[in-house]
């Protein structure tokens, strides 16, 4: 799959599921239950254990499924990620040797970026989109509303804090995905091998991206001939 490819698929699915777990058992087992849910994207942060080799065993043994690496903070985590199949990286701060080593290998990434600064200075540098992180502790969905104001023509990523009575906002304030962890993938569902609980929250999120959507559609002038 093509960098242009990944990012089209992350733009259609607009959920990207934050994999932060303990064990690369647990992580399998996460990313097979969203899978069912409809999203068949991973992003496998590398503070789980064995998490290069773990994007190296789901990119061999899930050919049609995007599968990034997150928490990528330098050039040798980014290679290492490249190394094990990574199709994304991403990260909870602005990194430039990191978006750098991604454009020079073709690689989708979304560095984390929290300030109107930040956000213009990221996406000067190249990226693909920009993940505004953490959302919910700075103004929620009025605060992704305020920088799609300021900036209309980025394409912002909301994480941190998003849950199921927020995700529509998020897109309905300007969002083009929501980067989402334990609100998707619980801890004690994944301790408890809750494999419908997760596949069914991986749908609800699904479709509260596409009411945002569906609503921005509603809200558009019509046009007359």
């Amino acid at each position: 799959m093509k960098k242009h490819e990944v990012r089209a698929w992350i733009e259609e699915i607009g959920v990207i599921p934050a994999v932060r777990v303990r064990s690369p058992e647990d992580a399998l087992f996460a990313v097979e239950a969203i899978a069912q849910g409809g999203i068949p994207i991973a992003e496998i942060t590398l503070t789980v254990p064995g998490a290069i080799k773990l994007i190296s065993q789901l990119r061999k043994e899930n050919p049609h499924m995007v599968v990034g690496a997150g928490g990528v903070m330098d050039e040798a985590a980014a290679r290492q990620s490249l190394d094990a199949g990574a199709q994304f990286l991403t990260s909870d701060g602005l990194h430039r040797e990191v978006v750098e080593f991604a454009q020079l290998h073709e690689l989708v990434v979304f560095p984390g970026a929290l300030t109107p600064t930040e956000v213009i200075t990221a996406w000067q540098g190249r990226c693909d989109f920009v993940k505004v992180v953490p959302c919910a502790q700075l103004g929620g969905e009025t605060y992704i509303r305020s920088l799609h104001r300021m900036f209309p023509h980025l394409p912002l990523i909301a994480a941190g804090g998003i849950n199921q009575e927020t995700a529509s906002q998020y897109i309905v304030a300007g969002a083009v995905a929501l980067g989402i962890g334990g609100e998707l993938i619980p801890q004690d569902a994944i301790r408890g091998r809750q494999v419908d609980r997760i596949a069914e929250l991986a749908r609800r999120f699904v479709g509260f991206v596409k009411s945002g959507r569906e609503h921005l559609l509603a809200r558009r002038p019509v046009v007359s001939a």
